[in-house]
């Protein structure tokens, strides 16, 4: 296989179903319409599912659009019961969707946005749906992380939802650190059962709406540098895609760009924080999500002597 992973390495996906959260548009679009040119059915799980259609109809083959707000818990297990109700399996679960350096807020359940959106509420999707995977063979849960995950990484147990302070970039960061701490742990829960794994990519540096919340002191800037610095939202989904139908892809792995410090380039394997790999904290951070959207996931809990993740 060439050294620069692209979409022509995808294999053929026809007679599997794809979930894409967040497919209306950046990333997330140009995933699902990879897959989807490659025969796989899939399912754009979006906000504004106006929006999704549109998304939908400039993809060829079977595409199809589910109503799904990642700030609601309510409207997660509205989504999973509605795609339970018309899927008899997934083969791939794709949690892309994201906010990022949000001006602080909650969501409807009261939780920092960035941290229930982007971990939150992939978290109970994921319990919602896995038992769907659990019986696909080659059926994978590709969570979306981001080199942002390295900001003041810590998950912060004490104040996770912000309350006491507030530093946008340092909440997405934990945000991100946290999904890649639920991939590791979702991998060792799942390594007992032999068919669905859990793997990470990050896009690099893209040209995504996910920025919009930049503050203007940083933002302006960037607008001058991103020629130089960023690259498409086609390239940026290329390590999600590699992650989600690479078949030499591993359970555990973290995809992202193969250049100079991740920024750009063709998807290759790269490593996280060393906090990120704190089986503890992952632990810790796993029993606090699911007390924290009462979503049980039907997978046994991981042991210390149990990990299959490679650095």
């Amino acid at each position: 296989m060439s050294e620069k992973w692209t979409t022509a390495n995808i294999p053929d996906q026809r007679g599997r179903v794809a979930v894409v959260t967040g497919a209306n548009t950046g990333l997330g679009y140009e995933t699902a319409k990879a897959l989807a040119e490659r025969g796989a059915s899939v399912v754009l799980a979006v906000r504004d599912i106006e929006k999704g259609a549109r998304a939908a109809a400039r993809m060829s083959g079977d595409v199809t659009v589910q109503a799904l707000d990642l700030t609601s818990l309510g409207s997660v297990r509205t989504a999973a019961a509605a795609l339970r109700s018309r899927l008899d399996r997934i083969d791939l679960l794709i949690n892309n969707a994201g906010v990022m350096y949000t001006p602080k807020q909650t969501t409807r359940d009261g939780f920092e946005m960035q941290f229930g959106t982007n971990h939150l509420g992939h978290f109970a999707l994921t319990g919602l749906l896995l038992d769907l995977m659990l019986p696909v063979p080659g059926s994978r849960v590709v969570t979306v992380s981001s080199t942002g995950h390295r900001i003041r990484a810590a998950i912060h147990f004490d104040d996770l939802q912000w309350e006491r302070s507030y530093g946008r970039a340092a909440a997405y960061g934990q945000s991100k650190l946290a999904n890649l701490m639920f991939t590791y742990e979702l991998q060792r829960r799942l390594a007992t059962h032999g068919t669905t794994v859990a793997v990470a990519a990050h896009p690099g540096m893209s040209s995504t709406e996910l920025a919009r919340n930049t503050p203007a002191a940083v933002r302006l800037p960037l607008t001058w540098l991103a020629p130089l610095i960023t690259q498409t939202p086609a390239m940026g989904a290329l390590p999600t895609l590699r992650a989600a139908a690479d078949p030499a892809a591993l359970g555990g792995q973290y995809y992202g760009p193969g250049g100079r410090h991740e920024v750009m380039g063709h998807p290759r394997l790269v490593t996280s924080s060393p906090e990120s790999y704190e089986m503890d904290v992952q632990r810790r951070l796993w029993a606090v999500s699911e007390d924290l959207t009462g979503v049980r996931f039907p997978v046994v809990p991981s042991k210390p002597s149990g990990s299959a993740i490679t650095r």
